[in-house]
C-alpha cells in the first residue's frame, strides 16, 4: 500500500487518534450503550497507511466476549487544508482472536442421522453416487426390471454408488462384525425371515421381515444373525426347580415313646 500524499497530510491522519477512538466509542454506543461505550474501547494499538489519503487506528476491544478483537477506524483526508474525517468503523479480528470456524454449506456438513422431518437434502450436481438413467447401470437384474416396467427414473445409482452402500451396510450394525452378529445362533441369510435385495446387492443384502428381531425393516447383511432366527429351537425343560433326591440308608432310626408323642 502506498503511503499518503504529503507529511501535513500524514501527520494529521496519525495525530487524529483521539477522533478515531471517539468514532470507536460511537459506534459501540449502539451495542453496548452509551454508558459502558468508553470502557469497550481500549488502548491505542497502531496505525497503518491504507492507500492514498487515508489512514487506519487501532484499538484494543474489551467487548466481553471478543477477546483478541480490534476497534478497525480509518481516517482520510482529501488534501492539506481539508479536515480529517471519519471513513468506516469496524470491530475486527487480531491475529490471536477468537473466531469462529470457516463456514461450511449446510449440504456438506451434514452426516447421516442428521437429515429430519421436512429438510431437503439434495444430491450435488457431480455425485459419484448417481448416473443419468438412460446410461447403462451395469446391473443385468436392474436393466431387465427398467425395460420389463418402463421405469422412468431421472438418474439411478452408479457402480461406485451401489460399492459405498455395500461397504458401509457391511460395516455398520447390522454387518458380520456387530455383537448381536457374533453371538447368534445362525446367519440372515439362512432365516425365514430374510427378504433379499433385488439386482447385483441380492447376493450380500437384504431386508428383515421378523417384527421380533432389532433389525426389522432394516437393510442386513447376510451374514448377519440374532436369536430372532427362524430356525432357532429352545429346549423344554421343567420350569421348577427339583432337587435331587437323595437315600442314606446308613443311619439309624431312633424310636420315640409313645408319651413324648402325647
Amino acid at each position: 500500500m502506498s503511503a499518503v500524499t504529503s507529511p501535513d497530510q500524514q501527520r494529521l491522519l496519525v495525530e487524529a487518534v483521539e477522533q478515531a477512538r471517539a468514532a470507536a466509542v460511537e459506534e459501540a454506543a449502539a451495542e453496548v450503550g452509551r454508558t459502558a461505550a468508553p470502557g469497550v474501547v481500549g488502548q491505542h494499538l497502531e496505525a497503518r497507511p491504507e492507500g492514498v489519503s487515508a489512514l487506519t487506528h487501532y484499538f484494543a476491544s474489551e467487548v466481553p466476549g471478543y477477546r483478541g478483537w480490534r476497534w478497525s477506524v480509518t481516517m482520510a483526508c482529501a488534501g492539506e487544508d481539508e479536515p480529517v474525517t471519519v471513513s468506516e468503523v469496524v470491530l475486527v479480528p487480531g491475529d490471536d482472536a477468537l473466531v469462529g470456524p470457516v463456514w461450511v454449506p449446510w449440504q456438506e456438513r451434514v452426516r447421516p442421522g442428521d437429515l429430519g422431518v421436512g429438510d431437503l437434502l439434495p444430491p450435488a450436481p457431480d455425485d459419484t453416487r448417481l448416473v443419468p438413467a438412460y446410461l447403462a447401470s451395469d446391473d443385468p437384474a436392474v436393466e431387465e426390471v427398467a425395460v420389463e416396467v418402463g421405469l422412468g427414473r431421472t438418474r439411478v445409482l452408479s457402480h461406485e454408488g451401489r460399492l459405498d452402500a455395500a461397504e458401509r451396510w457391511h460395516a455398520g450394525p447390522h454387518g458380520p462384525s456387530a455383537d448381536m452378529a457374533r453371538s447368534a445362533p445362525a446367519v440372515c441369510g439362512t432365516c425365514a425371515f430374510f427378504l433379499p435385495l433385488a439386482g447385483s446387492l441380492r447376493a450380500g443384502f437384504g431386508v428383515c421381515g421378523n417384527e421380533y428381531a432389532p433389525a426389522d425393516g432394516s437393510v442386513v447383511s447376510v451374514e448377519f444373525g440374532c436369536g430372532a432366527h427362524s430356525d432357532v429351537v429352545v429346549e423344554q425343560g421343567s420350569p421348577v426347580h427339583v432337587a435331587e433326591l437323595v437315600y442314606d440308608d446308613g443311619v439309624d432310626m431312633e424310636s420315640v415313646p409313645e408319651s413324648q408323642n402325647s
